[in-house]
């Protein structure tokens, strides 16, 4: 195993991973709900392929991290781990700036499409909501060098986030015709 990188500190983590999570939660939200009229030089629907793209790297980074800590690859693991962190920071300011400058599309297919499109997103979008805290509080764990609770944190935290990353494309694809 690693050496731990952090001091442990549970009262201010908690407090910082809950103000983080909360602040992050409530910006979607609210900047969802929010068209800015701007002419970007652009299609702004580019945002919404770049989140594709990082979901699809994030998907692959998280399998790839998830071998490598199967083959005891700790430094390895690690650091696939903080670039599935990164790519997803940079995934969140994407969607904002596409809900921001895109507004809300709507989708037009009909029959098992509508019906396949509705249940992925409708079990993307809460678990895409959830789970912040939980990738938060699982990389908390493996810096402070607690490995016990980050395993066991990491087996709820690793599928869904995989679940969300490979679903955001999912929705990404199918929705992606109806861009106007």
């Amino acid at each position: 195993m690693l050496k731990a990188v952090w001091t442990k500190n549970d009262k201010k983590a908690k407090t910082l991973i809950w103000l983080f999570s909360i602040i992050v939660f409530v910006a979607v939200t609210v900047l969802g709900r929010v068209k800015l009229e701007a002419d970007l030089g652009f299609d702004v629907h580019v945002f919404a392929q770049i989140n594709a793209i990082i979901n699809s790297a994030v998907a692959v980074l998280l399998v790839a991290a998830l071998l490598a800590v199967k083959s005891k690859k700790y430094q390895l693991h690690k650091g696939l781990m903080m670039m599935a962190m990164i790519l997803s920071v940079l995934f969140l300011v994407s969607y904002i700036c596409h809900h921001l400058f895109a507004g809300e599309t709507k989708f037009g297919a009909e029959g098992i499409a509508r019906t396949i499109y509705y249940l992925v997103l409708f079990t993307h979008i809460p678990l895409a909501g959830l789970i912040l805290p939980f990738i938060l509080f699982t990389a908390y764990r493996a810096l402070i060098g607690e490995w016990p609770q980050h395993k066991k944190l990491a087996r709820i935290t690793w599928p869904i986030w995989f679940y969300v990353a490979v679903t955001g494309v999912v929705v990404y694809w199918m929705i992606s015709p109806y861009y106007v």
